[in-house]
């Protein structure tokens, strides 16, 4: 049988004396980092809904084997 504690500190305090209490180092890095994460999210999706509207615009014109000559087009050096 496992025993199960819990803490019951935050449940027996008022709503001012829980906005008393300060962050944590922990729960302040922890906060930072997923306020980094929304951002870069957002600007993900951001850059898919441009994507998704002008596809055109974001290919770029040129072909990646447009500057090999000696070469055929798909094969590899070896």
């Amino acid at each position: 049988m496992s025993s199960v504690h819990f803490n019951h500190s935050l449940t027996a305090m008022s709503g001012n004396d829980i906005m008393a209490h300060s962050l944590t180092l922990e729960q302040k890095t922890a906060f930072a980092f997923v306020g980094m994460l929304l951002v870069f999210l957002g600007l993900l999706i951001i850059r898919c809904f441009r994507i998704l509207l002008d596809p055109y615009s974001s290919m770029p014109s040129s072909n990646w084997a447009d500057g090999i000559e000696g070469l055929e087009k798909g094969t590899f050096e070896m």
